[in-house]
């Protein structure tokens, strides 16, 4: 029988990337999403089916972030990572053959800001405001699932850097137009993960059946912003760019309908779990990693 991967919310850029490298493999990828043509939200049978014999479950569901934090947004975005997850947890208990392994993504945000140390699974500490009560009820609707032929993994995803979507194109946009300074003080934190190391981590979860719980899916080497775009504009060989203070975020923000955390937010976080269990990243450090993303056929 092929082996067959189900993803949750796979239509966005980090569902594609993953669909795609998984199709390559030789996998039957079903897709659960409102899109025509994927598995429906609503056809609950639909679901159980596409479970049934999976190898494994992905769930990346989730209204986008990048938005403003009016009360009807905050609602959609909590209600969408906890509804779909109770959704496939309910659908799991009543697979004859249930998927041998689910993956629910989580986020980095999840921890504190920090420009003090890092956080790591077992040290880090959880923060405080909307983000962070988004990332614990979505994990705690995850974890309140107990299974006996399913295992469990968590992953608190850093920011994805990738070819296709995600902050690289908004990124390489204020660079482009000389706005590619430091943002805020800059010596807050940046979290990321290439791409190619989210589906790795996923292949290391799945082949390395001791694993379970909470992982930080990030690379092991953050930089501060300042670093950050210093690098883009290394890359895109930009000789300056305007720093941009915090009361001008703020106004940005406001005009493009986004959130100012998105940047200035701290995110400091090491996969220390991960490395533990011998995982090797492909792109441990960011120049590289946007030497293959901007560059790299």
């Amino acid at each position: 029988m092929k082996r067959k991967i189900v993803i949750a919310g796979g239509t966005g850029f980090i569902g594609n990337y993953l669909a795609n490298e998984f199709a390559k493999m030789g996998y039957e990828v079903l897709v659960i999403s409102r899109s025509a043509g994927n598995v429906q939200w609503a056809n609950v049978q639909g679901i159980i089916h596409a479970l049934e014999n999976a190898d494994m479950l992905v769930n990346l569901a989730g209204k986008s972030v990048d938005c403003r934090y009016n009360a009807r947004n905050k609602a959609e975005i909590l209600r969408s990572r906890t509804e779909t997850t109770r959704i496939l947890g309910e659908a799991i208990k009543k697979c004859e053959n249930p998927p041998e392994l689910w993956i629910n993504s989580s986020t980095a945000t999840i921890y504190r800001h920090a420009e003090d140390r890092p956080m790591t699974e077992d040290q880090g500490e959880i923060g405080k405001g909307f983000s962070v009560d988004v990332a614990t009820q979505w994990e705690k609707a995850f974890f309140d699932f107990k299974f006996k032929q399913t295992r469990q993994v968590a992953l608190r995803m850093a920011i994805v850097l990738g070819k296709n979507g995600g902050v690289i194109k908004p990124y390489r946009n204020l660079v482009r137009f000389g706005l590619g300074g430091r943002q805020g003080n800059g010596r807050q934190m940046f979290s990321w993960i290439h791409a190619a190391d989210v589906f790795n981590i996923i292949l290391f979860v799945l082949e390395h059946k001791e694993l379970s719980g909470v992982y930080n899916c990030s690379a092991p080497n953050p930089v501060t912003n300042e670093i950050l775009m210093k690098t883009f504009r290394e890359k895109t060989n930009t000789r300056f760019g305007l720093p941009s203070p915090a009361w001008l975020l703020q106004i940005g923000a406001g005009m493009v309908r986004t959130e100012t955390e998105l940047i200035l937010k701290s995110r400091w976080v090491v996969p220390e779990k991960l490395l533990k269990a011998g995982y090797t990243f492909r792109y441990p450090l960011l120049d590289a990693a946007l030497e293959n993303i901007l560059y790299d056929a």
